[in-house]
């Protein structure tokens, strides 16, 4: 008798332990996170779902958008919490540990984990795709050892590499002691000559000229009036009939979220079937969502903000024509912010002379695209080299919905070279860079 009630009781325990697996395997199904809600959410005990609790979700909110920042630590993010009046349920600050998992937690985006693997939500997300990737970033970036600087860094430093043997170009100080008693600073730039390979024989230069001959490549991208005028007459043209385009990409998208879908379901039969085991299985299965997730956000971007990129243009074009006066400042950090931002790390130093890497050759602006990348910056530069290449007199510009002629027009088409996107307006660098100056 003892016997047979024990084992009744153990298959009632089994019974309703398999039955509670199974009830929280179908929340999952129907995409409902079978656990405690995270900070910033809350269990709603009538409709058995998670809802955002304004108050809290807005202070999450807030956390990841200033530690993305880059300026706080992980015991920053917990302080600024429990200031917030979030800690944990005894009312103490929660560890560097918790904040970690908050600024990871995939569950903010529409995500959560369970089982090892990722699910997709039907609870509202409080922050953005790109914010989240973002503050994943920073959590990689700030998890490396901190290297401090053993001297003072010297404004261009990290932003030039030398010429012949491709090293870093780093700067050295020099004292000068004359037999007056005068005492002279000077700081000049030279390459490391770390190569293994190459016997560098480059000649460092002072900061003084490498100052005016950075001055001066910042000049000859600056965007003169006249142009600025002109495409902002384009921008608000294209502001006003961009909608047919916008409906384009977002269909585009569509399809892509449409064969997302199926590769999940391809992936899942495979897990079935047993063709793959469960680490790829939820590997894959985690890459897949996060693409659709991040198609599915550009999406509600276009359809709710389609027309945002306007005003980010306009105050490119204000940055753009703000870079004579850069230039012609003393402020030599925010001169290496605007050629960081100009030229990316495509500067060299060679025979005491600073350059492009494309070396300034407007024909071989095409073949260099691989390395210097497309930016509206590029874009610009090389509207700059078109000047004076061509009599202005012979120089058309194409018809509405014409290619441009010049061998570059593919490039300039692209649309992953625009500051923000889409319509068209920075390809009209090409139609119109040679007629806005003056006969």
């Amino acid at each position: 008798m003892l016997n047979m009630a024990f084992g009744q009781s153990k298959y009632y325990v089994d019974s309703l332990s398999e039955n509670t697996k199974r009830g929280l395997r179908q929340k999952v199904r129907m995409g409902i996170f079978p656990s405690q809600a995270p900070v910033g959410y809350l269990n709603d005990s009538r409709t058995k779902t998670i809802v955002v609790e304004k108050k809290k979700s807005k202070i999450v909110r807030l956390a990841f958008e200033k530690y993305v920042k880059g300026n706080m630590r992980l015991e920053d993010v917990s302080n600024f919490l429990a200031k917030s009046g979030i800690t944990t349920r005894t009312g103490k600050r929660i560890s560097k540990t918790k904040a970690s998992f908050i600024l990871s937690n995939p569950f903010y985006i529409g995500l959560f984990k369970y089982g090892g693997e990722i699910h997709e939500g039907k609870h509202e997300p409080i922050i953005s795709k790109k914010l989240f990737d973002e503050a994943q970033e920073m959590l990689k970036f700030r998890g490396q050892p901190e290297r401090k600087p053993q001297n003072e860094p010297q404004p261009f430093c990290g932003l030039i590499s030398c010429a012949s043997c491709g090293m870093m170009i780093t700067a050295e100080n020099k004292t000068k002691r004359q037999k007056n008693g005068n005492v002279h600073h000077y700081v000049y730039y030279r390459c490391t000559k770390k190569s293994k390979v190459t016997k560098c024989k480059e000649m460092s230069l002072r900061s003084e000229k490498l100052d005016e001959q950075l001055s001066s490549l910042i000049k000859k991208v600056s965007l003169p009036k006249d142009w600025a005028e002109e495409l902002n007459r384009l921008a608000l043209q294209d502001y006003k009939n961009s909608a047919p385009s916008l409906t384009a990409c977002v269909e585009e998208k569509k399809k892509k979220i449409s064969s997302l879908s199926e590769k999940l379901e391809r992936l899942l039969t495979g897990y079935l079937d047993q063709v793959i085991d469960q680490p790829d299985y939820c590997l894959q299965k985690a890459k897949l969502l996060s693409e659709k997730k991040s198609l599915e956000e550009e999406i509600f971007n276009f359809s709710h903000k389609q027309n945002d990129w306007l005003a980010p243009f306009q105050n490119w074009l204000k940055d753009a024509q703000s870079l004579d006066k850069i230039a012609s400042d003393s402020d030599l950090f925010a001169k290496k912010v605007c050629a960081k931002e100009i030229f990316g790390s495509h500067l060299l130093l060679g025979e005491k002379t600073i350059r492009p890497a494309e070396g300034g050759n407007p024909n071989s602006f095409p073949n260099s695209l691989a390395k210097t990348g497309e930016t509206a910056w590029a874009c610009l530069r090389h509207a700059h080299s078109l000047v004076g290449l061509q009599p202005l007199s012979s120089i058309l510009v194409p018809r509405e919905g014409v290619e441009p002629s010049s061998p570059c027009g593919q490039w300039i088409l692209n649309p992953s070279c625009l500051p923000v996107s889409p319509p068209r307006h920075i390809y009209l660098f090409t139609k119109f860079s040679v007629i806005f100056q003056p006969f």
